[in-house]
């Protein structure tokens, strides 16, 4: 990286748009309000906390009107843009005609709105059950396979995140996310298969291939025999965005389904064209699920989520009376509908494709000068940065990774923070991102990671 991008300030790409003055209470009141009044357990990223009022595309605004690229987006939620024209106008249209009914009645956008996913999944994945968050998602997609194989026990992947709810914190797979209470029971955690910090040992395929081999003896130690299901991320997101050599899902979906399971993948964070190659994570494995599941991204940060399966999976649900009261809600799906029309007709897949190409190539410019850098991973605009302080023995840059949220933060760019012990940056923004943003956010980077190695 040339000297010079370090010895300048980092300018921000011009945008054409003026946030609205701020006229509510000032950020301590806001800040002492959630105190007092909010459950503790809800954090804040930043030792000064960061209020957003506005957004806009891949920008928010605090309440003095200062602009943020965001790469973060929501969390890995804000797929189009941040009050992107058309998914607004389009909840706007629906909210003013009919807020909420309920699926007890017929509305045009559920029907619809599971056609178009229909559309977009391999052949036989066709039949679609509306729900509200992700953990929702994969608890409903569990009880799918519990239900149709007459199995039990599940088979969940070591380092992966899968909610919060009683039942979806029993697959997640990280203590600092796991409360100690009673949680899913009947879940086992096969190793994990991604090379960079995997005891296994090898090339990435044979790491690979030894995990999935690891799912077998999980079978044949700890459970019956039988199993109802293996769900993963296609790349795990919370757990740093790490993922496996091709060879894994293979290998792992073919022995879950020679002991009676069915294969889960859980695409909240991965779905939509984020990874840029393909509409959901799988496929860049060459891999077909019995089970899709989908969040995040879907709704925009509208409350949507998803499980698509065959219909004879579908079917084992109707034995009894199952209802969600806001699955399917007239509003949410009215934004689904919405994002999947503008991903296809602005082309955000490829702009996460080549944008992503041009953010990782950056980064990895940016590894070869930067001791605290040791790896760089991901696929399209779901990319991760692990930061170390020593190379060979992979020490996590805990306290570093803060500080360079801090610094980029402090020049304008909003990044997350992953993996177990926190070193782990995730860039995963807004598809609508620029190439101009990105230019600039790896400005903001040199600079940070220049600061906290000196």
């Amino acid at each position: 990286m040339p000297e010079t991008m370090t010895a300048r300030a980092p300018q921000m790409p011009a945008f054409d748009y003026q946030p609205r003055p701020y006229t509510g209470p000032t950020r301590d009141e806001v800040l002492a309000a959630r105190r007092q009044y909010t459950n503790p357990a809800v954090f804040t990223l930043y030792r000064e906390p960061l209020m957003i009022v506005e957004g806009r595309m891949q920008y928010l605004f605090d309440e003095t009107g200062r602009r943020y690229l965001d790469l973060f987006a929501g969390i890995v939620t804000v797929s189009c843009g941040h009050c992107h024209p058309k998914v607004t106008a389009r909840m706007r249209e629906q909210l003013e005609t009919l807020q909420h009914a309920t699926t007890i009645y017929l509305h045009p956008n559920m029907a619809r709105l599971a056609e178009k996913l229909a559309s977009k999944m391999p052949p036989g994945l066709d039949v679609t059950y509306f729900v509200s968050s992700g953990s929702e998602a994969n608890d409903l997609a569990v009880t799918l396979a519990r239900l149709y194989t007459g199995n039990t026990d599940v088979i969940a992947v070591r380092n992966g995140y899968h909610g919060g709810s009683p039942f979806s914190m029993g697959l997640t797979s990280h203590h600092t996310w796991k409360l100690p209470v009673l949680q899913g029971p009947y879940v086992h955690h096969a190793l994990c298969p991604e090379p960079y910090r995997s005891g296994l040992g090898g090339s990435p395929e044979e790491i690979a291939a030894a995990a999935a081999t690891d799912i077998a003896e999980l079978i044949r130690y700890s459970t019956p025999g039988r199993i109802a299901g293996f769900i993963a991320e296609p790349i795990q997101g919370v757990g740093g965005v790490t993922s496996a050599a091709p060879n894994y899902f293979r290998e792992a979906y073919r022995i879950v389904r020679e002991h009676g399971g069915l294969c889960i993948a859980d695409e909240v964070q991965t779905g939509f064209g984020r990874t840029g190659e393909h509409y959901w994570g799988f496929q860049n494995f060459g891999v077909v699920p019995d089970i899709v599941t989908m969040a995040k991204g879907f709704g925009n940060g509208a409350p949507l989520a998803a499980v698509t399966t065959r219909r004879e999976i579908a079917e084992v649900l109707a034995q009894r009376l199952h209802f969600n009261t806001f699955g399917g809600n007239p509003v949410s799906t009215a934004a689904g509908l919405a994002v999947m029309d503008v991903i296809e007709e602005e082309g955000l897949q490829r702009n996460a494709k080549v944008i992503g190409r041009r953010f990782k190539d950056g980064l990895e410019r940016l590894a070869a000068v930067h001791p605290i850098v040791g790896d760089v991973r991901g696929m399209g605009l779901m990319l991760g940065v692990e930061l170390v302080t020593d190379h060979q023995a992979r020490t996590p840059a805990s306290a570093e990774t803060i500080e360079v949220l801090e610094t980029a933060r402090e020049l304008g760019v909003l990044l997350g923070k992953g993996g177990l012990a926190g070193n782990v940056l995730r860039i995963k923004p807004p598809m609508c991102i620029t190439a101009d943003d990105v230019d600039f956010a790896l400005d903001v980077l040199d600079r940070a990671f220049t600061r906290v190695e000196a």
